[in-house]
């Protein structure tokens, strides 16, 4: 059954839905961004290590989100809640709980510690999996209208980049008011779990599943089909490859913050002043983003974002390291992730019916899944790679670090990025093909097909 498949979206439900993302940026960006750190200097694990806690631990994600993509669409007794929206709902607490668990300092050995790092940071990664994945195809489900699905895009994209801004805002200096980080990083963790889980119930009451597709009953298909459904979709693929360098590429900076704030520019506590500015750019660049779709389309503004964060990164690179310049020219570079990061959800949606297009069957599930797989799989590179880069350089936690040490410290901040967009910029150019005309088609298409199948 389908209703209101354009239906055009009032400002409460794309509030909501932008929620949603700000409650998963209370949670998911503090791994992101702050729990790298807390290994290294708090729980006192080897940089290494800790990378390496993120790459095995992402990998174990990945792996969780296609299932629960399969559990996701496999439900059949759809009630008046909707598909997508219970998950939200029951999966919040389980997520706040995880989160705080990964920052709690256990008086065990180093290898308990290890371990205990390892357990809690891939239960959080399965918590945030039945929250994230139906979130994300939430968006198909509350319309078919590509500017509505550009809007939604744009609210989730404010309300990921506002959870960045106000965490990267206060948690450091929070932490800090505590005279002992094993105490200050749980607590504070604690707190900004806590306004997350309002977030996602706020997200849950005033969101509505529009289109509703009832799949009919069918025998269980082997998981070699699955893939081959899943590789037909050569948006989605072009898109999982983007994910890899973009996503990767962009948590690495968000790691890497607070190491350059600390150690480059020389005060732990600029983190907050670096991350309001920077953030604060984005959000404009959120705002102006529809605007621009209006006028030049959607890959040409995915395109003008990752330029914009080429040029701001490389500009950054070359310059001196002191605290103007880094503001002036990160701000910049902050303003292109914006584009970059909201298209993408568009995107993603718009490959759910090309996939429904192409093969006749519609899994927003099995497609949110893998393209998370994939956003998974960069997240592991963004832990990863500097958690062996910081060894490699020399990197010792609270101590003055030498010039070699400092130089890679901005290579990861500032170099590596900027690569990692360039390449993304010619990858996007030369291989996505899925224009806005060509999806009006598609839409169509469908909509004739189900006015063809309503008559038989």
């Amino acid at each position: 059954m389908e209703s209101n498949p354009k239906q055009k979206l009032p400002l409460k439900e794309k509030l909501a839905y932008g929620f949603g993302d700000l409650g998963n940026g209370f949670m998911f960006d503090l791994g992101q961004s702050y729990l790298l750190k807390f290994f290294t200097d708090v729980l006192n694990i080897p940089a290494v290590v800790g990378g390496t806690v993120f790459l095995i631990s992402k990998i174990f994600d990945a792996f969780a989100d296609v299932t629960v993509g399969t559990i996701v669409d496999s439900r059949k007794k759809i009630g008046k809640r909707g598909k997508f929206r219970p998950f939200i709902l029951y999966g919040t607490l389980p997520l706040a709980i995880t989160t705080v668990l990964c920052f709690l300092v256990p008086n065990l050995s180093m290898a308990g510690r290890i371990a205990f790092a390892y357990i809690t940071y891939m239960l959080f990664g399965l918590a945030y999996s039945f929250v994230n994945i139906p979130y994300g195809s939430l968006a198909a489900a509350m319309t078919q209208d590509s500017v509505e699905r550009t809007k939604l895009a744009s609210f989730r994209q404010a309300g990921s980049n506002l959870a960045v801004l106000i965490t990267g805002v206060a948690v450091i200096p929070l932490i800090l008011n505590f005279s002992d980080s094993k105490v200050g990083y749980p607590v504070v963790m604690g707190l900004m779990a806590l306004i997350g889980t309002v977030f996602h119930l706020i997200c849950y009451k005033y969101t509505v599943e529009h289109v509703r597709v009832d799949a009919p009953e069918k025998k269980k298909e082997p998981i070699s089909k699955m893939f081959k459904v899943l590789f037909s979709n050569k948006p989605l693929m072009i898109l999982n490859l983007m994910s890899l360098l973009t996503i990767s590429f962009y948590n690495l900076k968000v790691g890497m913050m607070v190491y350059y704030a600390q150690y480059v520019l020389g005060n732990a506590n600029l983190t907050a002043t670096l991350n309001f500015v920077s953030i604060g750019c984005s959000l404009i660049g959120v705002a102006v983003m529809p605007l621009v779709v209006k006028k030049i389309g959607k890959k040409a503004t995915f395109l003008a974002g990752l330029g914009i964060w080429v040029a701001g990164d490389l500009i950054n690179y070359m310059l001196p390291g002191n605290k103007a310049v880094f503001i002036t020219f990160s701000s910049i570079a902050w303003f292109g992730t914006a584009f970059m990061n909201g298209m993408t959800w568009a995107f993603i949606s718009d490959a759910v019916e090309y996939g429904e297009w192409k093969t006749g069957e519609r899994t927003e599930g099995i497609i949110y899944s893998t393209f998370s797989f994939c956003r998974k799989l960069a997240q592991a590179l963004a832990g990863f790679i500097p958690g062996v880069v910081l060894s490699l350089i020399g990197y010792i936690p609270n101590v003055q670090q030498s010039a070699e040490t400092l130089a890679g410290i901005k290579s990861l901040m500032l170099l590596y990025p900027a690569i990692g967009a360039g390449i993304a910029i010619l990858t996007f150019v030369f291989l996505y093909n899925l224009t806005d005309d060509k999806y009006k088609h598609i839409l169509a298409e469908l909509s004739a097909r189900k006015e063809a199948k309503a008559i038989q």
